[in-house]
């Protein structure tokens, strides 16, 4: 079970960190948003250890993902956030790494969504 926090109203280049606290074992875990009207995309993926990590292009440079192994928490820090960043972001869990990192059939469980909003 994934409990995501931590989305809120933020102004264009702010910052928010996203937290989620995964229940039983330890797996691989990632965020997606998915914004009104869009399909759900991929923006961070980190290792069952917290040593890899691989992110989308649009949020290089402006998203960093974490873990808190002994937590069994991943955080995701957004900084410089854009009007264009607004979504839901769901935190996803997977049992086995693989070259679908970057889409959603790569995970088995999925946390309830935080809203993420930036004004212009």
């Amino acid at each position: 079970q994934l409990q995501a926090s931590g989305g809120g109203l933020v102004q264009t280049g702010g910052s928010l960190r996203l937290s989620c606290a995964a229940s039983g074992g330890t797996h691989f875990m990632g965020w997606f948003r998915q914004a009104p009207g869009k399909e759900r995309e991929f923006a961070a993926t980190i290792s069952r250890g917290g040593g890899t990590a691989y992110y989308a292009d649009f949020v290089k440079g402006r998203f960093t993902i974490s873990r808190d192994t002994a937590k069994n928490t991943v955080y995701l820090q957004m900084n410089n956030l854009k009007p264009e960043d607004t979504a839901v972001y769901y935190c996803a869990a997977g049992a086995r790494f693989s070259n679908a990192y970057d889409s959603p059939r790569g995970y088995d469980s999925w946390g309830q969504g935080t809203l993420v909003t930036v004004s212009s």
